[in-house]
């Protein structure tokens, strides 16, 4: 993640024209985008300091906190002239300040109690993430539809499923939606936990196996998968339509619970039904 802050402000402005903004583009760049002249300018702070901030030096300027921070006026000028939305501007504040390096302890086990209401919720399917996207835990229709407990250790976690498992695509027919938002959410959780040595070791060993991985890495997409819709098509179940929620886990702050909702009564649902008593059937 070295260099990470200056990665992302360079890509944020390569979208903006300087005609969005109002300023006059004066025929040909040499690169797309707002300069960094441009951006200190608009953010009202000094060109030395902004360059300093992309380069991920210390700059020298009053607008730092006491503790040598970026002050939040700034990080919010700079989002503002980038037109950041709100997991963005979350994004750079946390690669701006990040917290003191080192790696994030080992996920813990899921709770008893948590593993409890994952087994009460019979009709959704549903499983626990950590912020590598790791599987700590799932319920039994869960693992009728993603196949957890026959999965080996490597791929428990999601993006090596996704990027590394031949099936996935079968098991995607949307791949490329789910696999950019994938690692933009991956992305996003690596920027809240800086330094952390197993995230990096992740990101190192996709990039080294997957061209597509390293493409939308470079692209430093950053979105949180908390709510929305899959599509899957299963080979027993057959295509199905999933929406999802996302569930924060009091006392856990890095799990959150990954729930599917079909509609009562949809097709989904039905085949869902069917998905289970046929995984019953076969432990029975």
């Amino acid at each position: 993640m070295d260099g990470e802050l200056g990665d992302f402000l360079r890509s944020r402005r390569a979208r903006i024209q300087p005609e969005e903004v109002g300023l006059p583009s004066y025929g040909r760049r040499r690169v797309p985008g707002l300069r960094r002249e441009e951006v200190a300018q608009l953010a009202g702070v000094s060109v030395d300091y902004y360059v300093r901030l992309e380069q991920g030096r210390g700059p020298g300027d009053p607008s730092r906190t006491k503790s040598g921070g970026v002050s939040d006026a700034v990080l919010d000028a700079v989002a503002r002239v980038l037109r950041l939305d709100e997991a963005e501007h979350a994004y750079l504040r946390a690669v701006a300040r990040p917290r003191r390096a080192g790696s994030a302890p080992a996920a813990s086990p899921v709770r008893p109690g948590v593993q409890l209401l994952l087994d009460g919720m019979d009709r959704n399917p549903a499983y626990v993430l950590d912020h590598r996207m790791d599987v700590l835990g799932w319920n039994a229709l869960a693992d009728a539809l993603l196949d957890f407990s026959g999965s080996g250790c490597d791929e428990s976690n999601i993006p090596r499923r996704i990027f590394l498992d031949p099936t996935a695509r079968d098991l995607y027919p949307n791949w490329d939606a789910i696999a950019g938002q994938t690692v933009a959410h991956l992305r996003l959780q690596a920027g809240h936990h800086p330094g952390d040595a197993a995230t990096g070791e992740l990101v190192a060993e996709l990039s080294r196996a997957s061209e597509d991985f390293r493409r939308l890495w470079a692209d430093h997409l950053v979105k949180p998968c908390d709510h929305g819709v899959k599509h899957l098509r299963h080979p027993v179940a057959g295509l199905l339509t999933l929406p999802y929620e996302t569930l924060a886990i009091p006392g856990a702050p890095d799990q959150t619970i990954v729930a599917y909702t079909p509609d009562p009564g949809s097709e989904t649902a039905e085949r869902l039904a069917l998905l289970g008593s046929w995984a019953t059937s076969r432990t029975g």
